[in-house]
């Protein structure tokens, strides 16, 4: 019998297009749940407990931000004032501008230390909290400190569960 050879031999070569063609349905499919799974998630803020409280020392320099985006400064005296004066307006007042100001004015001849404690309300959103730190680093600041509020014990089945 004879054998008619066409050139055409085994392949050694997998086939690939399968394993492409199920790639692609996985990753639309990841490409279509990941934004519906990010969209519902929410992040809590954790509490700090603070088991031995640090006293506030008369040079401690403490920035506050309320839940408005408004900065407060304690520049050491222990008097919290706002960074604008009250009633001024954007206009007349720009915060940011204000902030790095005095930060650089009690920052740039202090030896001691250049920390700055920081205090936040909870339910500010962290993008104004990042202008704040950048500020800070502007202004010579070189230590960030986050100060936090006591954990309040909870009454009833849940307050008994975490003490």
């Amino acid at each position: 019998m004879a054998h008619l050879d066409t050139g055409e031999g085994v392949k050694h070569e997998p086939n690939v297009v399968p394993m492409i063609d199920i790639m692609l349905v996985l990753l639309i499919i990841f490409m279509i749940v990941t934004p519906v799974i990010a969209a519902g998630f929410q992040a809590q803020m954790p509490q700090g407990r603070n088991i031995s409280p640090r006293e506030e020392d008369q040079g401690d320099i403490v920035l506050g931000i309320d839940r408005d985006g408004k900065y407060f400064l304690d520049p050491g005296t222990g008097k919290i004032s706002p960074v604008c004066p009250l009633g001024s307006t954007e206009a007349t007042c720009n915060q940011d501008q204000r902030l790095q100001e005095l930060l650089t004015e009690l920052y740039a001849n202090r030896i001691k230390d250049k920390i700055l404690y920081f205090k936040a309300d909870q339910n500010l959103e962290y993008g104004r909290i990042e202008e704040a730190v950048q500020i800070a680093r502007l202004s010579g600041v070189r230590v960030l400190a986050a100060v936090t509020e006591e954990l309040r014990e909870r009454s009833g089945f849940l307050g008994r569960i975490r003490r």
